[in-house]
């Protein structure tokens, strides 16, 4: 089956008319599920397997797990400003998965600090070509007007894939040891290269990939002087402040004494969120179309404050890992609503990729500044003061997004005038 290119989506210059085919429809579904591991890298697992296995201090595990963050934050502008202006996107994603892949199995087999940091920070920089690219070539196929399905698409393989992986992680470090888990990530890594190349680069058009009027290139980045989109990326700096520290200190506390089972239980937690997004990207992608974008994130800042408060109530690893489930709603919302968000604001900038990227940048700010925070208020007070915190915080999110972001209702209606296509996705 193949689908009818939206032609209202064609830019002066630049028509295109190339269907768009099963096989780059499920290549990019292959694509998002095997990413789904290979964005973040190993994540916690790296640090449970630096602390207990390596016996690393906590000094050391820090800096390692900084450095992915580093060079994701230094990578993320030129990144999306790379991806609004290449037209090998596909290749862009091979490569930076092929990264990800060799510095992985150069970690598990070299396990020094120097090493270590070079390979986070290496993984930090690839992770941030890999989300504005996906879009790109999303929006390039399916065009705008169906873009909010297919980004819910995305996502809902994103996270089936992750829910794969995290219990593939569990059993093989379980069973197999924490080395098994690094190859797994490379294992992916090269899957989701594959797919990407199975793409067919003809079908992509590539200024509508990056939310073009024209065929000209795009100016400067003046866009991102637009109060909108300032207030819009200040929302979700708090939003992730609020939320990045959750899971790694939900992580920890499970952990006091049950090292040997720590991958499982950290498993479990991400398994059992990871489910929930499933659906709840699909219905945020319904739902964007049928209310608004803000109404839904709306959605996702209210279940922070209560998340971060029920994590106070009790230490039972059972109890805990059930709180998780309000992770999935959070987190599924924003993989979907977030990107709608960006998109409406960058609309005929021809810089769409690049706002996703600043999304991105504040985005890893704020769960920088979350870790830091979470864990010297954890150390001094206690990990109920430190829910406590973030609840706060999340609660002050909740006020300014209400009140401060405005609602794109243009593009919105655009998209519910939208003539019915085959196949949207």
């Amino acid at each position: 089956m193949t689908i009818s290119i939206d032609s209202s989506a064609s830019v002066p210059g630049g028509a295109n008319s190339v269907a768009v085919t099963r096989q780059s429809r499920f290549a990019l579904d292959a694509l998002t599920f095997f990413l789904a591991d290979v964005q973040d890298g190993l994540g916690p697992y790296l640090a449970i397997y630096l602390t207990t296995m390596r016996r690393w201090p906590p000094s050391d595990v820090g800096i390692a797990m900084a450095a992915v963050v580093i060079g994701t934050l230094l990578a993320q502008l030129p990144a999306g400003a790379f991806i609004d202006a290449t037209r090998r996107k596909r290749l862009a994603v091979t490569v930076a998965a092929g990264v990800v892949a060799t510095c992985c199995v150069a970690m598990i087999n070299f396990p020094q600090l120097p090493v270590i940091v070079v390979a986070q920070t290496l993984i930090g920089a690839a992770a941030a070509v890999l989300p504005p690219a996906v879009a790109g070539i999303s929006l390039g196929l399916v065009g705008r007007k169906s873009f909010t399905r297919r980004k819910g698409r995305n996502e809902a393989f994103n996270h089936g894939g992750n829910v794969a992986a995290a219990i593939l992680a569990g059993i093989l470090g379980t069973y197999l040891g924490y080395a098994a888990i690094f190859y797994l990530v490379a294992g992916m890594a090269m899957a989701s290269g594959i797919s990407a190349m199975l793409i067919r680069e003809n079908e992509i058009d590539h200024e509508r990939a990056r939310e073009s009027a024209s065929s000209q290139p795009a100016e400067g980045f003046s866009f991102l002087r637009s109060g909108q989109l300032l207030c819009f990326l200040a929302a979700m700096f708090l939003f992730h402040f609020a939320n990045a520290a959750m899971l790694p200190l939900v992580g920890q506390k499970v952990s006091i004494g049950q090292a040997d089972s720590a991958a499982a239980l950290m498993s479990a937690c991400i398994i059992v969120a990871q489910i929930v997004m499933v659906p709840v990207a699909l219905a945020a992608a319904w739902g964007a179309n049928r209310w608004s974008p803000k109404a839904v994130f709306v959605v996702a800042f209210a279940v922070l404050p209560i998340r971060g408060l029920l994590y106070t109530y009790s230490s039972n690893s059972a109890f805990l890992i059930a709180v998780q489930l309000l992770d999935g709603i959070g987190a599924g919302i924003y993989g979907v609503v977030g990107v709608l968000m960006v998109a409406d604001l960058a609309k005929g900038t021809g810089r769409f990729n690049s706002a996703l990227a600043s999304m991105a940048l504040v985005a890893g700010m704020g769960a920088a500044a979350s870790n830091v925070a979470a864990g010297l208020i954890a150390e001094s007070f206690g990990y109920n003061a430190a829910f406590n915190s973030l609840a706060i915080v999340s609660a002050a999110g909740l006020a300014w997004f209400h009140f401060a972001v405005s609602n794109q209702a243009g593009p919105l209606s655009d998209r519910r005038s939208a003539p019915q296509l085959r196949d949207p996705n």
